[in-house]
């Protein structure tokens, strides 16, 4: 069952008074600037409004390892110091990089009385729900589909995939890209899948990015003008975006406006934090640059929304506002993060067995075509057999 929720006008969560010492503390993990720049973001915006632990707030912040998939147990030994704090009543984590999951499992047998939360998870659903008290991921399976359905709304005609072999041995993203392969022969688009550098391996981030502004042009020139492209890695979307700006081509969807200030050298300083502000910003260069209907965005990103929502909601479920199983409630807190946009949101559903996994919750929002407006897609029926495809 799909739920639709309306976005409220404000962000409504009140502040820890000044000088009041916190009742409990509320630890978030996230990605650096360099990779997950957004989740960070949020996190910021969690210690500005509640205030820093270690300054009698309620806020921890820690981040992980650029590195993560050859730390991991740098990643686990952050997460299981976090409950050394006796004040430590929920955690949470986003991007729930590997390692999340035996973190979580650590810390349940010492501080089972910790609330722990999932934002944006890269193990396996069940693993990682076996842990969590709730975890929160984009909806990839309805966006299968969305996003070709989209490009096809678009005029594009064929619809590049780009990722690499440690995304794609994630169930939910290879789930996805099943489910983009299907829509494309439905929707009468040439599919094709293109495999990139991973930015954990050895060639870093700028390796991986740099690999994008090089074969994108080449991409263009053999696939035409009117192909939309997609990938699975943050960090390579900016490269991607800057060549499309310069070449010609589609970008459908990114999950956070943010992007394309380093892609088209938008400054956004005086914008951050005013999502509407940021989102007219760059509509406007990139109308001005005659790219109008041809580059979308979320209006607000997943990522930065997830560090927000989560950590309110954990705030509401400590005070005993809302109970950790109430899906309402939580959608609640992330409409009022993201004032003027609703979100969907469905339970997972495993392909093989069809059962629901009531502590998965899988989310998204339209999207925002620069120079077009919202496409409406957030109001498509997802036909039900893409949710069977494994």
């Amino acid at each position: 069952m799909k739920l639709v929720f309306p976005a409220l006008l404000a962000f409504v969560l009140s502040a820890v008074p000044a000088g009041a010492e916190a009742p409990f503390h509320i630890g978030i993990m996230t990605g650096t600037v360099s990779q997950s720049e957004d989740s960070l973001r949020g996190a910021e915006l969690m210690l500005e409004r509640y205030g820093n632990s270690s300054e009698g707030g309620m806020i921890t912040h820690v981040t992980y390892p650029d590195n993560f998939m050859s730390e991991m147990e740098v990643t686990i030994g952050q997460l299981v110091g976090l409950a050394d704090d006796p004040k430590m009543k929920a955690i949470v984590v986003n991007q729930a990089v590997p390692g999340t999951a035996e973190a979580f499992r650590r810390i349940r047998e010492r501080r089972p009385d910790i609330l722990l939360l999932a934002g944006n998870i890269q193990e396996d659903p069940a693993i990682v729900t076996a842990a969590a008290d709730i975890a929160v991921n984009g909806d990839d399976i309805s966006r299968g589909y969305l996003i070709p359905l989209a490009a096809k709304k678009l005029g594009a005609k064929t619809f590049v995939h780009i990722s690499f072999p440690r995304h794609m041995s994630y169930e939910t993203l290879v789930r996805r890209r099943a489910v983009m392969e299907e829509a494309c022969r439905d929707l009468e688009m040439k599919f094709v899948f293109e495999t990139s550098p991973d930015p954990t391996s050895d060639v870093g981030v700028a390796g991986a990015q740099q690999f994008i502004l090089e074969k994108l042009p080449a991409w263009l020139e053999q696939y035409g003008k009117d192909t939309a492209f997609f990938c699975t890695n943050d960090s390579q979307r900016e490269p991607m975006l800057k060549r499309i700006a310069e070449c010609g081509g589609y970008f459908v969807e990114s999950d956070s406006p943010l992007i394309y200030s380093g892609a088209l050298g938008i400054d956004l300083s005086q914008e951050r934090g005013d999502w509407p502000a940021l989102l007219g910003k760059i509509e406007r260069v990139i109308v001005d640059a005659g790219q109008g209907g041809r580059m979308a965005s979320w209006a607000y990103s997943i990522d930065y929304t997830c560090s927000v929502a989560l950590t309110g909601f954990a705030r509401k479920v400590l005070e005993g506002k809302a109970k950790v199983d109430n899906v309402r409630e939580l959608m609640n807190c992330f409409t009022e993060a993201t004032p003027g946009v609703g979100w969907n949101s469905s339970y997972y559903t495993d392909a093989g067995t069809g059962v629901r996994n009531r502590k998965l919750v899988m989310v998204y929002e339209d999207t925002y075509v620069f120079g077009r407006g919202f496409l409406g897609m957030t109001e498509v029926d997802v036909p039900e057999k893409y949710f069977r495809i494994k």
